[in-house]
């Protein structure tokens, strides 16, 4: 029998939503509109919300005017986006590794750290891959990265987080180049532990996946208010990158 990934048992969890329940929607509405002053991404463009979760980001463009897919790996995520569909918005469970529809996109967004999941490098360039693949020439690829250098210098080892009378016990380690998080709590009598692991890339990383899938860099931010990229000082890595 194959063996369930963290990200399959995770990312499927309905305690996964209830720790990052309180993820700021206006942040992420407010990055977007910024984001999308400075791509000028016609109204009516075909998107693809690449690891979608709950929609949140794929709704939102959706409400811009734009014809959105929502694509995740998660079965109870993509059960709960379809409540949200229209003629304009759909859902689909996808597994990012592989190629959704081929040249058909305008752009593509993958935010919030959706990347960096697998084990084997070459797993993840290849998201890029098939990213660029799904891309029409001339099209954008957006990805929301952290900045690895600074989580790393900044990690908090262990802390306790309270939601809804559940106390989580996370602990975070450097370990094979990743950021490892151990999520550890009790409901209902019952013992959950539950692992998210995050490959530490770094910007030479990426340039080298963009390189290799055809994609050409044409800004690094390092926040969401979409200022420049500081090494030392940004939280987040955002490439805007153009299929060539």
């Amino acid at each position: 029998m194959k063996a369930v990934s963290w990200f399959e048992s995770w990312f499927n969890s309905p305690y996964y939503h209830l720790l990052y329940k309180n993820r700021n929607d206006q942040e992420a509405h407010d990055f977007l509109d910024l984001l999308l002053t400075r791509i000028h991404l016609p109204k009516s463009s075909r998107v693809l919300d690449l690891a979608c979760g709950k929609g949140r980001h794929s709704i939102y463009l959706n409400q811009c005017g734009y014809d959105v897919i929502g694509a995740d790996l998660s079965e109870e995520n993509i059960l709960h986006c379809k409540k949200f569909e229209n003629d304009h918005l759909q859902f689909f469970r996808h597994d990012m590794r592989r190629v959704l529809r081929t040249n058909y996109f305008d752009a593509v967004f993958n935010l919030f750290t959706s990347f960096g999941y697998f084990e084997r490098e070459h797993e993840n360039e290849l998201v890029i891959q098939s990213t660029a693949k799904n891309l029409q020439s001339g099209g954008y690829f957006i990805i929301d990265y952290l900045n690895s250098y600074y989580a790393e210098k900044h990690m908090v080892s262990n802390q306790t987080k309270e939601v809804d009378g559940i106390q989580f016990q996370i602990s975070k380690k450097i370990e094979s180049g990743k950021i490892v998080k151990n999520i550890k709590f009790e409901d209902q009598g019952q013992d959950f532990h539950f692992t998210e692991e995050v490959r530490l890339l770094y910007p030479e990383d990426f340039l080298r996946f963009f390189a290799k899938a055809g994609l050409s860099v044409l800004e690094i931010y390092g926040d969401y208010g979409l200022h420049h990229f500081s090494l030392d000082q940004s939280k987040r890595l955002i490439f805007v990158t153009r299929k060539l």
